[in-house]
């Protein structure tokens, strides 16, 4: 899910250091060359197994500290800001909805990843010029909470379409698509279903069918979503919040005891596919030990553990599920899905009316 993510859950306990990072000058070539450290900045939902990094930090020499820096869409824009004087070596979780932000302005240079051939083709981007790696990818779907629709006796949506009517009013929490990753991705995928003419009546209806936005995704599905197992808050009461087709997965591993079946389900008519990448910084400190990070994040080693760590898909050809994984996360057959170029021509307006239309 992104997310995690980036697909992509705070609950996951991770073995990593955070380490803020003061802005600084820029360090001459022998600094970088001899740094022994090297920071990873990216979403809040990056992780990895303990065993996994270790491992990477012995055989590589680098110590790995990694920046979390809020929800996808809001670390972009901070990198973004900060790119003369960057808070790290390589940015992880940018991903297709936010991309061409980051190429028009520059965060990162070019490096080709070792391993970049194993990659699926289908996920490669700005070929040519190698300026991110593709890492991972998921599905941002509306959730919903089984127990709560089995008591009302009520059907689950199963579309767009489905969101709008009356028995679903007051139901659905969204994240807001200016700062928010998954937010985005489920305005995208109304554009798609219902193209440049039709996009803004259905949130319309949306609105009107008392859909709630909040900030980003940990506050909808840790405290405003009924059927979250993991936040730190009491559950929230909306049986239905936009997240991941890989939710469910999280949902079983985290319960005591484990349930045979998922407590959640996954609206497979409201998918839009996101691919999230990773970065060299423009004025990395250490361009060495990024280059080295930047192979290992699509290594078989973090491309098999990085499932039941971020619940997001590999992006490595013959990469393995786990068995949970695959047996509790929804298969999305037919994903929404947009040109990136058509994203880019249009993301801005498509935002700016958006939040005219839904938060004012």
């Amino acid at each position: 899910m992104s997310t995690t993510k980036k697909v992509t859950f705070t609950a996951v306990a991770v073995g990593l250091s955070l380490v803020a990072l003061s802005a600084c000058g820029s360090s001459d070539s022998g600094d970088k060359a001899d740094s022994k450290s090297v920071t990873l900045v990216s979403h809040d939902s990056f992780s990895v197994s303990k065993d996994v990094l270790e491992a990477f930090e012995k055989s590589s020499g680098y110590k790995v500290n990694v920046l979390k820096d809020g929800d996808a869409g809001a670390a972009v824009n901070k990198a973004i800001l900060s790119k003369d004087n960057p808070q790290g070596d390589v940015f992880f979780g940018v991903d297709n909805t936010l991309l061409s932000r980051a190429l028009d302005n520059d965060l990162f240079q070019s490096y080709e990843a070792k391993g970049s051939g194993q990659v699926l083709p289908q996920f490669r981007a700005d070929q040519g010029k190698h300026r991110v790696t593709p890492v991972d990818s998921g599905d941002i779907c509306v959730n919903y909470d089984k127990k709560y629709f089995k008591d009302k006796k009520l059907a689950p949506p199963t579309s767009f379409a489905d969101l709008t009517k009356p028995a679903y009013k007051d139901l659905l929490v969204t994240e807001n698509a200016s700062t928010s990753s998954p937010g985005l991705g489920f305005l995208l995928g109304t554009a798609a279903e219902y193209g440049d003419d039709g996009w803004q009546g259905y949130w319309k209806k949306l609105k009107a069918n008392g859909v709630k936005v909040v900030d980003g995704w940990e506050q909808a599905y840790d405290e405003e979503f009924s059927g979250s197992a993991g936040g730190k808050k009491a559950k929230g009461d909306r049986p239905l919040v936009v997240s991941y087709a890989s939710s469910p997965p999280v949902e079983v591993l985290y319960a005591k005891p484990q349930p045979k079946e998922a407590p959640t389900g996954v609206a497979t008519g409201t998918c839009f596919r996101q691919v999230e990448y990773a970065g060299l910084l423009g004025n990395a400190k250490n361009e060495k030990g990024g280059k080295a990070l930047l192979d290992f994040l699509i290594s078989s080693e973090f491309q098999n553990d990085m499932p039941l760590n971020m619940f997001v898909n590999p992006v490595r050809e013959k990469a393995e599920l786990p068995e949970l994984f695959v047996e509790h996360g929804a298969t999305i057959d037919k994903p929404e899905t947009l040109d990136p170029k058509k994203i880019a021509d249009n993301r801005e307006q498509w935002v700016k009316s958006w939040t005219s239309l839904v938060l004012k």
